[in-house]
């Protein structure tokens, strides 16, 4: 992977009509690791063993494209710490001029990435149940301040801020992680799961929702090749998002991070260019 590359790689997606661009995060490849990958009982895979600082990234992009917008799927919240995250972020949306519309965060799985930057990796859960609102409030107003279980901020002048507040999106599938999405979050990023069962569980999270907020909508994460090896055919693809679209899903992001075939950096953009059709049927 290259700079050259994935600059090429976002303006073709760019001119061939993507609305936008989404990056990942990790930055350790275990070689012992604890536990299983992603609640399945598998290891890591191998293309982890190189992942780009996603907000780094994003503020790249940012200045390679005119017109994509720009989100996360997924930020590892025990990577970041919620001060320094708000500056970040809000630093790649003014890059952008306000083009950064969605940030997507989870608990993670990696035992490791959490140890290595001095977070325990058991108290993720209620660790997120802080961040959420601390991260909002490095967005609010200054002064800042918010003084929670895990973090103590201000009272303080936080700036710049965001042109516009992103929405923030949740990664979590577990009972507690979707009443965190209910509480705290605007979307939540399901993944190659049948559309039917993310519109049940969509109605059970807005069940739980607080009645003075919006409904939380769903982005729906389809990946060509699983992470098992399973392998969609882009007209399987195809079908999936117009099912997206019939029900009433806000987005699909397309992942081919895993396609075991794209080798070189023509083959990043053939794949880009195959997948032409999924444009069109997101249009309806």
């Amino acid at each position: 992977m290259t700079a050259s590359l994935i600059r090429d790689f976002v303006q073709q997606a760019d001119d061939m009509g993507f609305d936008n661009v989404w990056v990942q995060d990790h930055f350790l490849y275990a070689l012992q690791q604890s536990g299983d990958y992603g609640g399945s009982a598998t290891d890591q895979p191998d293309v982890y063993r190189s992942v780009w600082a996603p907000t780094e990234l994003l503020a790249a992009v940012a200045t390679w494209t005119d017109r994509l917008q720009l989100g996360t799927s997924i930020l590892v919240g025990g990577n970041h710490w919620p001060a320094q995250l708000a500056n970040r972020l809000a630093t790649v949306d003014r890059i952008s001029e306000g083009r950064l519309s969605v940030v997507g965060l989870s608990v993670g799985w990696s035992e490791e990435e959490h140890r290595a930057v001095g977070v325990d990796p058991r108290t993720r859960g209620k660790r997120m149940d802080d961040f959420i609102p601390a991260l909002r409030a490095c967005w609010s107003d200054d002064p800042v301040e918010h003084h929670g279980a895990f973090f103590d901020i201000g009272p303080a002048i936080m700036q710049p801020k965001p042109t516009r507040i992103p929405r923030l999106m949740s990664g979590m599938y577990s009972k507690a992680g979707l009443a965190r999405t209910a509480r705290d979050f605007d979307l939540w990023n399901p993944g190659s799961i049948p559309i039917s069962n993310v519109v049940g569980i969509l109605e059970d999270i807005n069940s739980q929702r607080p009645q003075d907020k919006n409904p939380v909508g769903a982005i729906y994460r389809l990946a060509q090749q699983s992470t098992a090896g399973k392998r969609m055919t882009v007209d399987e693809m195809t079908t999936r998002v117009a099912e997206c679209v019939a029900a009433d899903l806000e987005g699909v992001i397309i992942e081919t991070n895993f396609c075991s075939e794209i080798t070189t950096s023509t083959g990043w953009l053939e794949v880009l260019t195959n997948l032409k059709p999924l444009v069109e049927a997101a249009k309806g």
